[in-house]
């Protein structure tokens, strides 16, 4: 077992950039106050003078005002505060339809489900082999009763991007809010809402190094959103609950930290690892499609083996890879996402996702694709799914 883990699982969580922590520090044990007005005390203005800050930082990522950016708790909080705040302020003016793909994270495809139990008609995008959805059903399916539209900026598990001005200006024709989950995108790619016509984003701090439990959602001005947790008038009256402004700090100096460079290098081992694993083993599928995918993701299918298996022995070798998103990995059911793009039962249980971030080395990359070859070759030599591997 190597000395030190090889961490290869950052589409779940990353580890805390150690210049975030400084700057939070001051609000744990200085500036602790609860967030006041120029009307509340000195220790409260300074906390909301911070959390303002903060908020205009990680708005202007985004092309934003600060006035359009909600804090709260994740991108889970996020997506749940999209479909759920915007079919109380429409259902009962404009319809009850809302539309997703079928390969959405699980808040988004759990909020749906929620919203049909009470009452709400949800429509399922197909996407292709790629996970492209089909842009051609989604200009069938939207009808006068369509309230929002909710299709990620990448996949969670594969990694593809989808086409997300093209879905924002179908759905601008059609005077429907969209809404896009960019969990796994935001700070690595590019996207600007004076550009991408979208309404509202998901974003969240634990993907680029920063703290867990401090995400956003982007509200575009004069977006029609309902407050659905019970509580203060904190964030606009639209999030109630006390500011977490040691996460917010936290949030912006980890945008801040995300480089073009760095996201350049990541790009640069995802690829590495993708030729590796391709050609020097057999039998494998790249998920997702192979250019148009996020720089930090790598998603094989190693057929004719579990992918449980292959994690499990990566782990007694010192890497830390996962079978899927944050959300799933507790689950022994198929991907639903390997599911939606074609695949098999056997293809989805035999898929491993790689993901890169700032502290991985491209040495990391070559011991584990050679890591990968050994443990494949040895489970297969005792699996009985195999056929012909030669």
């Amino acid at each position: 077992m190597f000395d030190k883990l090889v961490y290869l699982d950052n589409a779940a969580s990353t580890r805390l950039d150690e210049r975030v922590l400084e700057a939070m520090k001051p609000y744990f044990l200085e500036v602790y106050a609860v967030a006041t007005s120029e009307f509340g005390y000195s220790p409260g203005i300074e906390a909301k003078e911070a959390l303002e800050q903060a908020r205009e930082t990680v708005a202007s990522a985004l092309g934003a005002s600060s006035k359009e950016l909600i804090f709260t708790s994740g991108s889970t909080e996020s997506s749940n505060l999209a479909l759920k705040g915007v079919a109380m302020a429409l259902g009962e003016k404009k319809g009850k339809h809302l539309i997703v793909s079928k390969i959405e994270d699980f808040p988004v495809l759990r909020s749906a489900g929620t919203l049909e139990k009470q009452g709400f008609r949800v429509t399922y995008l197909d996407v292709d082999g790629d996970g492209f959805v089909d842009l051609d059903q989604l200009r069938d399916v939207l009808t006068d009763e369509t309230i929002l539209v909710s299709i990620q900026h990448a996949n969670q598990e594969i990694g593809t991007l989808q086409a997300i001005e093209e879905v924002g200006r179908i759905c601008r024709e059609k005077g429907v809010l969209f809404h896009t989950d960019a969990t796994h995108t935001f700070a690595r790619m590019p996207l600007d809402v004076s550009a991408v016509p979208v309404d509202l984003i998901s974003i969240s701090a634990h993907t680029i190094h920063g703290p867990k439990g401090i995400g956003g959602l982007y509200v575009r001005k004069g977006t029609p959103i309902t407050k659905w947790m019970d509580g203060g008038f904190q964030e606009f009256n639209v999030r109630a609950g006390l500011e977490n402004i040691p996460g917010a700090a936290g949030f912006a100096k980890a945008m801040e930290l995300v480089t073009s460079e760095e996201n350049e290098r990541l790009r640069a081992m995802r690829d590495r690892l993708i030729e590796r694993v391709l050609s020097e083993v057999p039998h494998t599928t790249l998920n997702g499609h192979r250019w148009k995918r996020v720089p930090q993701n790598a998603n094989v299918t190693f057929h004719f083996v579990e992918g449980e298996s292959i994690t499990l022995h990566l782990d007694m070798r010192g890497f830390a890879v996962s079978t899927g998103s944050a959300c799933f990995s507790r689950s022994l059911e198929a991907s639903h996402v390997i599911l939606g793009i074609g695949g098999d039962h056997e293809r989805a249980h035999g898929s491993v996702r790689f993901t890169f971030g700032r502290y991985n080395k491209m040495g990391d990359v070559d011991a584990a694709a050679e890591a990968v070859a050994e443990i494949v070759k040895e489970l297969r030599a005792i699996s009985p799914l195999v056929v012909e591997t030669t």
